[in-house]
């Protein structure tokens, strides 16, 4: 119990008498709950409850504009995911080269799968590459949690917001129209991490676009179409929706970012490492 150390003083002249507290002691005011003098302190490392992760780098929080590559702070779990890609690979095309990390490396890996190879054997090494992060009869277990219905949709559309920024950038939920009805199963892409490093329209086609819309709508039986927009780097992803055959898919009649692909062809009215729109 606090006690005082003098006996009461009668002068004007003396202070106040001093009065010991117990390190339990807590400091009350009418209008507020009991508050602990000595509050557990914040611990290096530790994060305050609700902290975003490590995203973009930008002084405004956004992307940068077209013709400029956004600056990322990437979280360890962002790093492991790139590293875990760029190796599986580089298993695919029978060589380890790339000793350095981060979304660059993996990006490189990339442009070395596109080498010496058509459109149709880069997507079999894209989907053989999602094939090997997957355990054994992924595909139908997948097919029983999720068939083809709204809440499907919406449910992976969800789960793909925070679970591959690492890959694309910031995204968010939309709402969309799918065979006449409204539902929570879009996702917007700001501006495409893969697209913009990269530069390059064959990549964005033939390693993530045709490869990624095939092995949901084909290999886990839930539709899925991705629309890139060339013009700023944004996509829009549609879970639930078809996507459209070859012959009518704008994406592979693009013509190359000529000041931004290391690759480009500025005299090809579209870009030469696209498929054909012709082809089946």
């Amino acid at each position: 119990m606090a006690a005082s150390l003098a006996p009461p003083c009668r002068s004007a002249l003396c202070p106040p008498p001093l009065r010991l507290a117990s390190r339990h002691s807590t400091f009350r005011t009418s209008s507020s709950p009991s508050l602990p003098l000595h509050p557990r302190p914040v611990r290096k490392g530790m994060r305050a409850r609700g902290a975003v992760r490590a995203g973009i780098a930008e002084a405004d929080g956004e992307p940068a504009p077209m013709g400029h590559v956004t600056k990322y702070n990437d979280s360890p779990i962002d790093l492991a995911l790139m590293g875990l890609f760029r190796r599986k690979m580089e298993q695919q095309i029978g060589e380890v080269r790339t000793k350095q990390g981060g979304y660059e490396a993996f990006v490189e890996v990339s442009r070395r799968v596109m080498q010496g190879r058509t459109a149709a054997e880069q997507r079999a090494i894209v989907a053989n590459v999602l094939m090997s992060l997957l355990p054994p009869n992924a595909p139908a277990t997948f097919r029983k949690l999720f068939p083809p219905t709204k809440w499907s949709a919406e449910i992976n559309a969800a789960i793909t917001v925070p679970g591959f920024q690492w890959l694309v950038g910031p995204c968010q939920l939309k709402e969309v129209e799918v065979n006449g009805q409204k539902q929570m199963s879009g996702v917007q892409v700001k501006k495409c991490r893969y697209l913009e490093v990269s530069g390059c329209v064959g990549m964005c086609v033939n390693m993530c676009k045709l490869p990624t819309q095939d092995f949901f709508t084909n290999d886990f039986g839930l539709p899925l179409t991705m629309t890139p927009n060339f013009e700023d780097m944004s996509c829009e992803m549609v879970f639930g929706q078809m996507p459209p055959p070859l012959s009518e898919d704008p994406a592979l009649n693009q013509p190359c970012f000529a000041a931004l692909c290391s690759m480009a062809q500025p005299e090809a009215d579209k870009c030469p490492r696209a498929p054909d729109a012709t082809a089946p």
